[in-house]
């Protein structure tokens, strides 16, 4: 597509004030005008061919296959051509998971390029770093490239069909670099094989006594058998039972530092799935909003990971309120031992939460239930700011008053035996992994 520019526009309708003011003036002299007028078509036409031609450019576009949640990655734009410009206007139409309204607008600068469709020579080229807020299939739509012909007059636009499908899935970012983060911190395996066996319920052997021990390990009979002080020794469990429970409803489809509650969820419920295939536990992925969405079945190997990422990737957003009575009911129903429930989820309200408390409370007395629920950081920095205006003061009531409900389910629930934690956005997969390896240590599963 070839059409004029506002330059050549303007200078078109500068002919009629000139004709104008030569047809008062000098009336022999009208034939200016239309001349004016046809030299400003001339050079437009000169413009259009001028230069590259749209329809002798060729688009190379690197687009990945699969990103997860919330990572940057890379979109590339490669046009070549016999002739190009220096440097183009583009826009670029795609889902707007990938960018907000689903429009990118840019440029591309013209470049030495080292292969390609011509083999070589200069093309123009531009990296987009993009990041997608939500999980599901981004469609990269397609790309308009836009320039200015060398005088400036005419613009050549070429459309370019890409309809290239992004799989947005769960970010394993966090399990890959938090994962082994925390196993060299803590050293679990190889380094400190003691501490496997020093701490947790299930005896191991019996060793003698050594400065530093614990006291109430120290086996009375069986030192005054050998004549010598001996302790026991335990290992932490294996073989437990783990529920990661993911509420999808409404409240957590709602953003957190540019990325939806539930998705960080997902990402911090795969680091646990991870750290508990590592350690033996059996893994289950459970997922809910009005209704139970699905339950995997137990995976205890590592290399059933894939199988927990896939089911995680397919849970969706939901603008419906959470349902925990039937949830949590239809989960202890499938339960037929004693697990850990680690739910993540979202409350703001004591009436609201009366619900989720009641069946939190049933589903506490056979089985361990930790809740992990992100700090409101928006909320507290509004009760904290000082006052200006009367807004400003009605804001600070509002927010202090529903800090003082959130602490209130807290503690309801902490009264009914679960275990809560309250964790920033940022740090919600290491603080959920240290729960879990707190509770393993303390073998109160």
């Amino acid at each position: 597509m070839i059409y004029p520019t506002r330059r050549a526009i303007y200078l078109l309708l500068a002919g009629a004030p000139l004709a104008l003011a030569l047809g008062l003036i000098r009336p022999e002299l009208w034939l200016v005008a239309p001349g004016w007028i046809a030299v400003i078509l001339a050079c437009i036409m000169i413009d259009a061919v001028a230069g590259a031609h749209p329809r002798h450019l060729a688009l190379d576009t690197q687009v990945p296959h699969q990103v997860g949640v919330g990572d940057m990655f890379d979109l590339t734009l490669v046009a070549r051509g016999p002739a190009l410009p220096r440097r183009a206007e583009l826009a670029l139409a795609l889902d707007d998971r990938l960018a907000a309204g689903g429009r990118v607008a840019d440029e591309m600068r013209a470049s030495e390029d080292d292969g390609g469709i011509d083999g070589g020579g200069r093309a123009l080229t531009r990296t987009l770093s993009l990041a997608a807020s939500r999980r599901g299939q981004a469609l990269v739509e397609a790309l308009w490239l836009r320039w200015g012909g060398p005088l400036g007059l005419v613009w050549k636009q070429r459309r370019f069909a890409i309809d290239r499908t992004i799989s947005v899935v769960p970010s394993l970012r966090a399990v890959t670099e938090a994962g082994s983060r925390l196993f060299q911190r803590d050293s679990w395996f190889g380094l400190r094989q003691q501490r496997l066996r020093g701490e947790g319920t299930e005896f191991e052997a019996l060793a003698e006594y050594q400065a530093g021990m614990d006291r109430r390990a120290i086996d009375w009979n069986a030192s005054a058998r050998h004549v010598k002080l001996l302790a026991k020794e335990y290992r932490v469990e294996r073989d437990n039972r783990v529920v990661l429970a993911i509420d999808a409803g409404r409240t957590m489809a709602e953003p957190v530092g540019g990325m939806p509650r539930v998705d960080r969820a997902v990402s911090a419920a795969l680091l646990l799935a991870y750290v508990g295939l590592k350690l033996n536990d059996r893994i289950s992925l459970f997922s809910f909003a009005a209704k139970p969405q699905a339950l995997t079945p137990a995976y205890m190997h590592t290399q059933d990971f894939p199988a927990l990422q896939r089911a995680a990737s397919l849970i969706d957003y939901a603008h419906v309120e959470s349902n925990f009575t039937l949830a949590l009911t239809t989960l202890a129903a499938r339960l037929n031992r004693r697990s850990l429930i680690i739910l993540f989820t979202e409350f703001t309200d004591a009436t609201s939460a009366d619900l989720m408390i009641r069946a939190a409370g049933r589903l506490a007395r056979k089985h361990r239930l930790l809740f992990v629920v992100i700090r409101d950081e928006e909320v507290e920095a509004e009760e904290r700011r000082g006052p200006d205006t009367a807004a400003d003061i009605t804001r600070s009531n509002v927010a202090a008053a529903m800090l003082r409900d959130r602490q209130l389910v807290i503690a309801r629930l902490q009264r009914l035996g679960v275990d809560v934690i309250e964790v920033p956005a940022d740090a919600m997969g290491a603080s959920a992994v240290d729960a879990y390896l707190g509770i393993k240590r303390q073998g109160s599963l």
